[in-house]
């Protein structure tokens, strides 16, 4: 995308959503798509950091990350005038992400149920590069902050999916209840349960974990 369109401050990021999507669907409307495009432009500088980081606690692989992130967007774009103005539209782009995301998991976990592992020479199994790497470093290298965030981002992962991603929204994000119970569709009510429970779990894990 081109960049040419200015981003304001994120003070005012609520009424330049608005006032942005209610352009690229005036737009798009008047099947003016390529100035809808630019428009746009906008809605995704601003955003995209946000999406970027939320993919990532779910996908954990920058190239997969990065196809997430622009197939959110694209999908975003193209579902753009079925947006309900009453939602806020950093509500519905973070549940396009979050489902875009869910998506790539549940293939990818089909896709790896008929992997063969790889056999050497000697006939044993072949380790991944990724794993061949991280068993080569020296743990004194890594930070313990580093080591921290790791395997508590494991232990959410064990998680069931509304619970993860309220915590997520919530802890990590510093989504509200309400904006949550937007992005979610489900009652606050509701949203406090799923965060009450997934912080009891995880405080039950890191306590037998030794932390």
């Amino acid at each position: 995308m081109s960049g040419q369109t200015s981003v304001p401050s994120s003070g005012v990021g609520t009424d330049f959503d608005v006032s942005a999507v209610a352009e690229v669907k005036s737009l798009l409307l008047r099947g003016a798509k390529g100035r809808a495009r630019e428009q746009y432009e906008g809605l995704v500088a601003r955003h995209q950091h946000q999406i970027s980081r939320i993919a990532f606690r779910y996908l954990k692989n920058e190239a997969d990350v990065d196809e997430a992130v622009q197939d959110t967007f694209v999908k975003a774009f193209l579902h753009l005038p079925s947006h309900q103005e009453k939602v806020p539209f950093i509500a519905w782009l973070i549940r396009i992400a979050i489902n875009t995301c869910l998506d790539r998991l549940k293939a990818k976990s089909r896709r790896n149920r008929w992997m063969l592992p790889l056999i050497d020479s000697n006939g044993n199994e072949r380790t991944g590069l990724a794993e061949q790497v991280t068993r080569n470093q020296n743990p004194e290298e890594e930070l313990l902050s580093k080591e921290q965030r790791t395997r508590l981002n494991a232990i959410i992962q064990r998680l069931p999916e509304r619970q993860q991603t309220v915590l997520m929204l919530s802890v990590f994000e510093g989504e509200t209840t309400q904006e949550i119970s937007a992005i979610m569709k489900v009652s606050e009510a509701t949203v406090r349960v799923h965060q009450f429970r997934a912080i009891r779990r995880l405080q039950k894990w890191i306590s037998r974990e030794h932390w």
